[in-house]
């Protein structure tokens, strides 16, 4: 049994892993919180590039930032499950769990293993991120394995490496900072650029100094 027959019946993408030429984006990242740009992004590579699903991946420790992670895993995979139960063609994903280091190279693989041969693999990535590859680990391996949707700001541009298969996606999503939505919760503000159901979690769970809304175990509704 494969990693989205296990799913099946959550998310109606997962059924389109058995029509012919299946387009798979995956999304990576800490997700530290998911907020609305991520979404926007996602909703519109399906649209330019006819993805079937995209997968979110909620990295467990990244390689580029295994100090910097602010709420624990179970949380950040929560408010990803919370924030793409709306739209079908967003799976979240827990293939990153149980790795030490959550490296590209080796969630890629595991996505073209269960997929199969007939799947076209996308690595959905931003720009800036992107323009960093050639640090990451086995990263000759990585732009091999994928072809690459870049996600870019009209008017910026940045230099592919060779033998790299990538498409640009300019997007209409407004830049979010994860680091300043954090300090406006810890500051006990509700940033705007979060998904309704993240944010009630975040009230709920006091995530990012947010002031929690439970006392003695119970959540309190205001």
């Amino acid at each position: 049994m494969t990693l989205w027959q296990k799913r099946r019946g959550r998310h109606s993408a997962e059924e389109n892993y058995s029509v012919k030429r299946p387009r798979i984006a995956i999304f990576g990242g800490t997700f530290d919180p998911i907020h609305n740009a991520h979404l926007t992004v996602a909703r519109e590579a399906v649209v330019q590039f006819g993805l079937s699903s995209v997968l979110f991946v909620v990295a467990a420790r990244p390689p580029h930032k295994l100090n910097a992670v602010h709420a624990s895993y179970e949380h950040r995979m929560r408010m990803v499950e919370l924030a793409c139960l709306r739209t079908p063609e967003f799976v979240p994903s827990r293939l990153e769990e149980f790795d030490e280091i959550s490296y590209s190279i080796n969630t890629i693989q595991r996505v073209k293993t269960t997929a199969g041969p007939e799947a076209v693999v996308y690595f959905l990535i931003g720009a800036d991120a992107f323009a960093e590859i050639k640090t990451w680990h086995r990263w000759t391996d990585v732009i091999r394995e994928v072809e690459f949707i870049v996600v870019a700001r009209p008017g910026h541009y940045y230099q592919a490496p060779p033998g790299a298969t990538v498409h640009r996606l300019e997007t209409t999503a407004l830049p979010v900072s994860s680091s300043e939505i954090r300090a406006q919760l810890a500051a006990g503000i509700e940033p705007p650029e979060l998904p309704s159901a993240v944010m009630h979690y975040i009230r709920t769970h006091g995530l990012y100094g947010f002031p929690s809304q439970r006392i003695h175990g119970k959540v309190i509704e205001i």
